[in-house]
């Protein structure tokens, strides 16, 4: 019997014996052989394999196949989108369609009145279907519900810095939120306002529209007559009565930054409710007067108008899809957000602003205090930005609609996917665009028949700016345009730049930095302004002292120091 080493000598003979077992070392090919070869291997004079040229094959189809594999993802998920977008349009259609008789009994005509209510009068319009907001969904996803534990992790280290820091300075623990107390001061004048515009809107809009309704069954000349007449004192009233009072009550009662937020912001979305409620309803009365398929114009009941008061959505609808059951358990837990919201936002403010602006409002205006304020503002501007989205957009909706079972939750989309800023611009504010959208663009192209759709965007642009503007400028009491002007220029620059074929991840980074970088800007110059016309009042002011910037030439008095004056808010 023959051992394992001699069987592996007469083996390796054989090999060495068998040329065939070999390439031709001379270039040659064996009998039978291809006379090339294989491509892939090159033989170098040693006899050894060169391999460098069958890698760098396997690393180029390697890297093909990546490019590959994520153009097709973004195509998927592009397609996917379009189709979900697609066949909720199609789900929504078929709402108002009966089925047929062989899967179901014919539908009644009350109940296909019931389900046309949520379609928009003459099929054009807003649908309205049951969904989920995003949030909620992303939350179910573990490595998503971690970044919500992260941004609680980092409260609760506010919390505990200004905690150490106050037990250090004073040697106690100092549980003072006078700073909360001061942005919302006066807030039982704010809750009078408040109930006497909404009490005002509940009345006036649906008694005109009540009162001209019925005009419209006289004669042609009635008809015209009373159109204008109603029609001015409802322009009168949204001009006047809800748009001058209001901010009349807050001027003259020099109401808090808080306080006169919530007073403008209320005062606006009243004002968007009252005219879709005037829009969606008058076409109808128009349709009834041409055709007269009934006795009488159809009329919403009051019960409808005051929900939609309460609803979160400014498109009127006389019904919306509403949730079988109330969640009193999220109700509470979207509120408590909302409060958790308020308090990182003061602790972000107390930690990370006032420190800054303490010593900036010492300093003259020139280039490099501003470009260090600037982004020495972009971290509290960052949180600011995702503090207001989140506790508003998500919470504060997410709470009255599930109080009131509506069961459309789609009030934002991915916006912070987004690779372009049209597309941001769509996605951010769902609620508000779509207002924007059909009363504002929609009806310019109407009425311009489609003719001039950039004039149509820049008014749009016009009318958002200008409010936004309004907004901050009676809540802090002073005009300074700077987010009139970031909207007008570089937000119609960038919509233009960062347009909808802008794909990668390359746009998003682009669309983020921007984004952060505006909100910097925004906090710096806004905060700049306020602190400016604390330090430096006017004792006689004429109306352009008014609208030129303080905080140009305002320089605090170097020796009183911050220990020396009591710090202002």
């Amino acid at each position: 019997m023959e051992t394992g080493g001699e069987s592996l000598l007469r083996s390796r003979s054989r090999a060495v014996n068998n040329p065939s077992t070999f390439p031709d070392l001379d270039g040659g090919s064996s009998p039978g052989r291809h006379p090339h070869g294989n491509a892939d291997n090159r033989i170098t004079s040693n006899g050894k394999i060169e391999v460098e040229h069958v890698i760098s094959k396997k690393l180029q189809l390697k890297k093909k196949a990546e490019g590959l594999k994520s153009d097709l993802m973004r195509q998927f998920e592009s397609q996917v989108h379009d189709f979900m977008d697609s066949l909720i349009e199609e789900s929504t259609s078929l709402e108002s369609t009966p089925l047929p008789a062989a899967f179901s009994s014919p539908l009644s005509d009350k109940e296909r009145s019931k389900l046309g209510h949520f379609q928009p009068p003459h099929g054009h319009g807003k649908h309205f279907v049951t969904r989920r907001s995003l949030l909620d969904e992303l939350f179910e996803v573990n490595h998503i519900r971690t970044i919500y534990h992260m941004f609680i992790a980092l409260l609760i280290l506010f919390i505990l810095s200004t905690f150490v820091v106050d037990f250090l300075d004073e040697g106690r623990l100092v549980l003072d939120f006078d700073l909360l107390v001061y942005a919302f001061g006066q807030f039982p004048l704010v809750v009078c306002t408040w109930l006497c515009m909404f009490l005002s809107v509940l009345l006036v809009p649906y008694t005109l529209f009540h009162l001209w309704s019925q005009s419209q069954s006289g004669s042609r000349g009635q008809q015209r007559l009373y159109t204008w007449l109603f029609g001015s004192a409802f322009l009168l009233y949204q001009g006047l009565g809800l748009g001058f009072l209001p901010t009349f009550v807050v001027v003259t009662n020099s109401l808090p930054p808080a306080s006169c937020f919530i007073v403008t912001i209320e005062q606006v979305r009243l004002m968007m409710k009252a005219h879709s409620f005037v829009r969606e309803n008058v076409p109808r009365v128009l349709a009834w007067k041409k055709d007269k398929t009934s006795s009488g114009p159809v009329v919403p009941q009051v019960s409808q108008y005051l929900y939609f008061l309460f609803a979160p959505t400014l498109i009127y609808r006389d019904k919306y899809p509403r949730n079988p059951v109330t969640r009193w358990g999220y109700v509470a837990s979207k509120l408590l957000q909302v409060l958790g919201c308020l308090f990182y936002t003061y602790y972000a403010f107390v930690r990370l602003c006032i420190p800054q602006f303490r010593s900036i409002s010492l300093q003259l205006f020139n280039l490099r205090a501003m470009v260090l304020c600037v982004f020495n503002s972009i971290l509290p501007g960052k949180f600011y930005l995702l503090l207001g989205f989140f506790a508003f957009l998500h919470c504060w909706l997410n709470a009255f609609a599930e109080m009131l079972r509506f069961a459309d939750r789609m009030f934002y989309k991915d916006w912070w996917n987004s690779t372009s800023y049209a597309n941001y611009y769509r996605t951010w504010n769902v609620v508000v665009h779509d207002w924007l959208y059909y009363y504002v663009y929609k009806d310019f192209l109407f009425i311009s028949q489609k003719r001039f759709r950039p004039a149509a965007m820049f008014f749009v642009f016009t009318v958002s700016a200008v409010v936004h503007e309004y907004i901050l400028a009676v809540s802090f009491g002073f005009f300074y345009p700077v987010l009139f002007c970031l909207f007008m220029c570089f937000g119609m620059m960038f919509n233009f730049i960062f347009h909808d074929r802008r794909k990668g991840p390359i746009w998003n980074i682009l669309m983020w930095t921007s984004l952060f970088l505006g909100q910097g800007v925004i906090m710096c110059l806004y905060s700049q302004e306020w602190y400016a016309r604390r330090y430096c009042p006017l004792k006689e002011s004429s109306f352009l002292d008014l609208l030129k910037p303080r905080s140009w030439s305002c320089q605090r008095d170097l020796m009183a120091g911050p220990n020396k004056i009591k710090w202002d808010y």
